[in-house]
């Protein structure tokens, strides 16, 4: 197996492990919410250990989220650095566009040289057929 394709599955299971982190402290949260009948336990103190373990189920959700953005960064960085079929393609339509762009620039250039060729022979013959050389 390729450091590619473990890598990929590394990816993989990281967002399993996230999202199943996400959504198993997400329920646990809901759970906390409910108002229980009559238990052994105060209710105050209840509301406290309830509201301790909602703040640290929030705090897992916080944190499968920040490690779900490192994934997708992760995952960018590899594509950007082991995409190379469309780094080529890219750069072989940036060739061929400047390509275009030179011959088109080399027409132009050409254009304009027979332009100015012309005028000045025109201008030669105006002044060495004109009187008023000196």
């Amino acid at each position: 197996m390729s450091h590619r394709d473990t890598l990929l599955k590394s990816y993989s299971k990281r967002l399993k492990d996230d999202i199943k982190s996400i959504l198993d402290n997400y329920v646990e949260i809901v759970k906390a919410a409910k108002v229980e009948e009559e238990t052994q336990v105060a209710r105050l103190t209840q509301a406290v250990e309830d509201g301790y373990e909602i703040d640290v189920r929030a705090s897992n959700i916080v944190r499968a989220g920040e490690s779900l953005m490192k994934l997708i960064a992760d995952m960018k960085e590899f594509l950007i650095l082991n995409d190379f079929p469309a780094v080529n393609t890219s750069l072989q339509k940036r060739v061929q566009h400047l390509k275009t762009i030179e011959d088109e620039t080399k027409k132009k250039l050409n254009e304009l040289k027979e332009v100015v060729n012309n005028d000045l022979i025109l201008l030669e013959e105006e002044f060495y057929l004109s009187k008023y050389k000196v």
